[in-house]
């Protein structure tokens, strides 16, 4: 059996793990919410929009699964945390007005990102330990990876509510207050209103609905801003744990080595 000191590089791997199941399935979770939410995207125009990124992470994989032996690991996850925080910051600046063409780049960049992170940091997590104990090495990896994703869906999902139920507390407050331009819109609508027939205590009712959705989806994009820059902070957090590796390079890598 390995000893203490062996597992250290897939205990490190591991622990990695969890955090990329963390910020990835959180990210994951909180986009397709984004376009159908406040886009009015449906489920097949999502997905139609996450697909390149799905690609862009599969051709990744491949391409590393062919050089692994020559590739340290550690290289290619901080190329890939930093293409994850990059897309992350780059979705974060979202709007209202924003649309499909706006996000295609930034999932191509976070598909290779997850594409340099996956193959590499399993076959490096694995390395140290012995044939015996690689399955169940590897089942922990998996299992950590996806208690990792579970419990960042979770987060995101209390931290959107929370997030915007702050930011809609924030935006109304000059409402309260009497702010003029907030005054004058609701005349302006009010008015629009009576002029179809309305009464102007119906018409008072209809601008201030219409205003309450347009507060309300701006402080959703509050919301989802600011979990797009968690989910990059929450990968990044994860880099120190490289710091427990010696070297990156898989077991067949290193095993060529000694032979020479």
């Amino acid at each position: 059996m390995c000893g203490p000191a062996c597992h250290r590089r897939s205990t490190a791997g591991v622990t990695f793990a969890a955090a990329l199941g963390l910020a990835m399935y959180g990210s994951i979770f909180v986009l397709p919410v984004f376009l159908q939410q406040l886009h009015g995207f449906t489920a097949w125009q999502t997905g139609k929009v996450i697909f390149p990124g799905a690609i862009a992470s599969a051709l990744t994989m491949a391409v590393l699964g062919r050089n692994a032996n020559r590739i340290d690991a550690r290289y290619t996850i901080v190329a890939g945390v930093a293409m994850f925080g990059v897309c992350m910051y780059w979705l974060s600046g979202l709007s209202l007005d924003g649309g499909a063409d706006d996000v295609f780049w930034p999932l191509i960049l976070r598909g290779v990102g997850m594409g340099l992170i996956f193959v590499p940091l399993t076959n490096a997590s694995m390395a140290d330990l012995s044939p015996v104990d690689v399955p169940q090495g590897t089942a922990l990896f998996n299992l950590t990876r996806q208690l990792g994703g579970s419990l960042g869906i979770a987060i995101m999902a209390t931290l959107l509510q929370r997030f915007t139920s702050g930011a809609r507390a924030n935006l109304v407050t000059p409402m309260s207050a009497g702010d003029p331009e907030v005054t004058s819109r609701i005349a302006t609508r009010s008015r629009a209103v009576i002029a179809r027939g309305s009464d102007a205590t119906t018409a008072a009712a209809q601008a201030y609905s219409v205003l309450e959705r347009q507060v309300l989806a701006q402080a959703s994009v509050i919301a989802f801003s600011k979990l797009y820059l968690i989910s990059g902070v929450l990968m990044v957090l994860g880099l120190p744990l490289l710091l427990f590796w010696k070297t990156g390079r898989n077991r067949a890598a290193m095993s060529a080595a000694d032979m020479h």
